[in-house]
């Protein structure tokens, strides 16, 4: 099985890209995110996208997550729901055979701190509840966080800013005590460049100097599988690069 997710900052103006990653690669299931569009005005062509059933959540110009789910591994169209702490259209759930996957955006902080803060929290009782349910739970997205000093490059360590702050490290930690596995850093334990985001000037995406905030957490069984979890740094204009990870 392959997991895809992708902020793609505006899904508009991504429609081709999305669309060419997708017929590539074929993930069993995308999540997307920041699409920044209401679900009428996402592209017809993302809409009907032959062999996956598709569900956009969004609000015009803010946030919004979606998820695609083929149909090789879902034949029916499945539920899409929402947890009670999705306020602000920022995450959907799909479930199907015993495995939910989640597409995920996590509150930058900027504006509002104490509300990711609280995003975060919500986030532990989520992933607890699912393992108390039995089922695999796959989160992707972007969570906001660079979870250490290693997912930041050294030229943009700093410390007391938001996204490397302690107290959303630790909550991001507390998530991942629920029984949830960063599928990434756990295949590549000392890598020092697995980079999924690049602020928009001076040339960093090309040198590779940025954050890991884009996650796949797995459950630690399914994630006992994954094979691979790389970011495609080459693909795309957004902000963001695509993660894709395959389970065994």
């Amino acid at each position: 099985m392959k997991i895809a997710t992708w902020n793609v900052n505006g899904i508009r103006k991504r429609e081709p890209e999305v669309l060419a990653w997708l017929e590539q690669e074929q993930p069993d299931v995308l999540c997307l995110q920041e699409i920044k569009a209401k679900p009428e005005q996402v592209p017809a062509s993302l809409c009907e996208h032959a062999g996956y059933w598709c569900y956009w959540h969004g609000a015009s110009g803010y946030s919004g997550v979606s998820l695609q789910v083929s149909k090789r591994v879902c034949p029916e169209r499945p539920a899409f729901t929402h947890p009670e702490f999705d306020h602000e259209t920022r995450i959907v759930e799909v479930a199907f055979d015993d495995l939910v996957v989640a597409s995920i955006y996590v509150p930058n902080g900027g504006k509002d701190f104490a509300a990711k803060l609280r995003f975060l929290e919500a986030m532990e009782g989520y992933v607890a509840g699912h393992r108390q349910s039995g089922r695999q739970v796959v989160l992707c997205g972007d969570m906001n966080v660079a979870r250490s000093d290693a997912d930041v490059h050294p030229k943009e360590r700093k410390p007391g800013v938001i996204g490397q702050r302690p107290d959303e490290r630790a909550l991001f930690e507390k998530i991942l005590a629920q029984g949830v596995v960063d599928v990434a850093r756990t295949l590549q334990p000392d890598a020092s460049d697995i980079f999924t985001w690049w602020a928009p000037w001076r040339s960093m995406r090309e040198r590779n100097i940025g954050w890991r905030i884009d996650y796949v957490l797995a459950s630690a069984h399914l994630a006992s599988r994954a094979t691979s979890c790389p970011s495609f740094r080459e693909v795309g204009t957004s902000d963001h690069a695509p993660l894709l990870a395959t389970f065994a």
